[in-house]
């Protein structure tokens, strides 16, 4: 019976000590590190053309930010897993980056052996937290179950702009011509949200912005 295929990772992360040093030691463990990004733009490409099973993200990138990243690199790598490695610790940054899908948060103080064994729980698909920032998770999302009315999901300014395009009919490219923006930018915005408002496609984006009066 053959071993199963190694853990494919790539890490995302804008100091190349750093980065370096994570790749080295999952790599001594037996991961397979497939890829290494400094930023969002890298990240996004380098997830298209090697589909790791798990990504771990900075928070604080040069071109952006981890929520960001992890938005666009599911967008093109929907079966990557992904979990925050990040020195912050600031309840918006772990919120930010759960609600843009990220499966898990660590803080890079973490011990190599926490490490490890999150790249593999989160690989298995399963939630992890540095201890702390669990509850924290969980008390945001009590605090929604009881009042519904905060949950309406929270789209920045710049995706509802896009939104409002999106409802009228404009095409990617179109929409970046009126925003000054590049289309790939604009595919983000309508994949980040779409992932919010838990739609599948155009259509129900548009859908939703004639129902809720941003058409």
């Amino acid at each position: 019976m053959s071993d199963p295929a190694p853990i494919r990772v790539m890490v995302v992360d804008d100091h190349p000590m750093w980065r370096d040093g994570v790749a080295r030691d999952l790599t001594d463990e037996g991961f397979d590190v497939v890829a290494a990004a400094d930023g969002v733009q890298r990240a996004t490409e380098m997830a298209r053309a090697y589909q790791p099973d798990v990504v771990l993200m900075d928070m604080q990138l040069p071109d952006g930010n981890g929520a960001q990243a992890t938005v666009a690199v599911l967008a093109v790598s929907p079966n990557s897993r992904i979990l925050v490695l990040s020195a912050s610790e600031e309840r918006d940054d772990v919120l930010e980056a759960i609600k843009s899908g990220a499966g898990g948060y660590l803080v890079k103080s973490a011990q190599r052996s926490e490490l490890v064994a999150a790249v593999r729980a989160t690989a298995a698909g399963q939630t992890v937290f540095t201890p702390g920032l669990a509850g924290l998770v969980l008390g945001e999302y009590r605090r929604l179950a009881k009042d519904p009315a905060d949950d309406a999901p929270a789209l920045t300014e710049r995706e509802t702009e896009v939104l409002r395009y999106v409802a009228k009919g404009l095409s990617s490219r179109q929409i970046a011509e009126r925003l000054y923006l590049s289309p790939r930018t604009v595919e983000n915005h309508v994949g980040a949200t779409l992932r919010k408002l838990h739609l599948r496609n155009r259509v129900e984006l548009a859908r939703y912005a004639m129902d809720n009066g941003l058409s």
